[in-house]
């Protein structure tokens, strides 16, 4: 893997049909917001060629929508990345690493936040973009970091869905 991008999921319903979390599915925003995102990423030539996506709904629909715009990408789509927390997550992109050049990881907060955050501070990124995520990070953020052979990040950018 030689980059990376951490992508929360786009803007949800509140509810779900089923009344379960882990049903809801993209409201209007949300796909608009997956979109943008994406096209940020394509305008900077950016393009996974591997995705690890949470199996809910929502980081699913985020993932199409991301598709639709950069085009197929190959996926595991897995339970275990649903609200996941950061030692999780980053266990899975390790265990996947060689699965494609740049690998895009589609999942939910506080997991997703806090591993872009350590991300980051090991990557020696300046205080202002560790202060900028630690405070928040809205649906569809996506942070990208460039890895090193010894696979030490480095911050790239954060992309944010218009209006954010």
């Amino acid at each position: 893997m030689k980059q990376l991008i951490l992508m929360r999921h786009a803007k949800a319903e509140k509810d779900a049909e089923s009344g379960e979390d882990f049903d809801r599915v993209l409201a209007r925003r949300g796909r608009e917001e997956a979109r943008s995102v994406a096209e940020a990423l394509k305008a900077y030539g950016i393009k996974p060629d591997y995705a690890l996506v949470s199996q809910a709904a929502r980081t699913r629909g985020t993932f199409a929508e991301v598709e639709a715009v950069l085009g197929p990408i190959r996926a595991d789509i897995t339970k275990d990345a649903y609200n996941a927390n950061a030692d999780v997550l980053r266990r899975m992109i390790e265990a996947r690493e060689d699965e494609g050049q740049c690998v895009l990881v589609v999942a939910h907060n506080p997991g997703i936040q806090v591993l872009a955050a350590e991300y980051l501070f090991e990557g020696a990124a300046g205080q202002d973009a560790i202060d900028a995520v630690r405070s928040g990070y809205p649906t569809a953020t996506a942070t990208v970091f460039e890895i090193d052979v010894a696979g030490r990040p480095t911050y790239d950018g954060i992309y944010l869905a218009k209006g954010h």
